[in-house]
């Protein structure tokens, strides 16, 4: 028989395999929520293991979906993401010497601004991006490259999925349009899950039943979100604004968790 926790899950999952679908970010955030006050995972360690082994096979999902769909630029994925895990290294060593209430407080500005700078910026044209290969290697290499290792170290110092945080820095290193930053962004946001999750499942802090329920939504949620994205992506500005939308509110209540942590 079917538990009303096992249909949360599924609905749940769903969810938050639209969201990477549509804006390939903002699964680790939206999941551990879901999973604790929806679901009713108890125990907040094994939330987090459980929504980092959903979301990375989510976002494998979705990245499969963009791929066919010719949204992923491999190369400058690949070297993002390899920079991204090398910063997260760093970024969450550095992290584990400050408070993490204000931490988290710092994220939620951060976010605001990100979004900020992302609606008062215009759009990137598909003409201005250039592939990653020999010929382009000496100016967009160094550019992939600081900016992974800085996403990868904000992700790290906030302890926070960064997907919301590879999207822009994709757009503003690769000159990426909003569609190919989002499709790609999903392979950072693949590897860095499944580098979280090994170290979750590693301590037994993973609950495999929901994991799999929030996997099987996210598929059908995947769908429809990378579906959904393909269609706005004709108006890329609007695109653009449900991103920031996207960002602002989680920002938001990044923002309001940190003040009632502090308070």
């Amino acid at each position: 028989m079917i538990a009303g926790h096992d249909i949360a899950a599924g609905l749940s999952g769903s969810l938050v395999g639209f969201v990477l679908g549509l804006v390939g970010g903002g699964g680790s955030i939206l999941a551990v929520p879901l999973l604790v006050y929806v679901v009713g995972v108890a125990s907040s360690h094994v939330a987090i293991g459980t929504s980092a082994i959903a979301v990375a096979f989510s976002a494998l999902a979705n990245l499969v979906s963009h791929a066919r769909a010719g949204n992923v630029r491999w190369p400058c994925a690949i070297v993002f993401s390899i920079s991204g895990i090398a910063g997260a290294f760093l970024g969450s060593a550095l992290g584990k010497n400050f408070d993490g209430k204000k931490l988290l407080l710092l994220f939620g500005v951060l976010m605001l601004v990100i979004a900020v700078v992302m609606l008062k910026r215009k759009p990137n044209r598909d003409s201005d991006f250039k592939p990653l290969c020999r010929e382009t290697s000496r100016d967009l290499l160094p550019r992939l490259i600081g900016m992974g290792v800085a996403v990868g170290a904000l992700s790290g110092f906030f302890g926070i999925g960064g997907g919301f945080l590879i999207v822009p820095g994709l757009i503003a290193s690769a000159r990426m349009p909003m569609i190919m930053a989002v499709g790609s962004s999903l392979v950072a946001v693949t590897a860095f899950g499944l580098t979280t999750a090994a170290s979750y499942a590693w301590s037994g802090l993973i609950d495999w039943r929901v994991a799999m329920i929030f996997i099987g939504g996210g598929l059908f949620g995947g769908v429809a979100g990378t579906a959904a994205c393909g269609l706005l992506n004709e108006k890329k500005a609007l695109l653009t604004r449900i991103f920031a939308g996207f960002v602002i509110c989680v920002g938001l209540y990044v923002i309001v968790r940190g003040v009632t942590d502090l308070l």
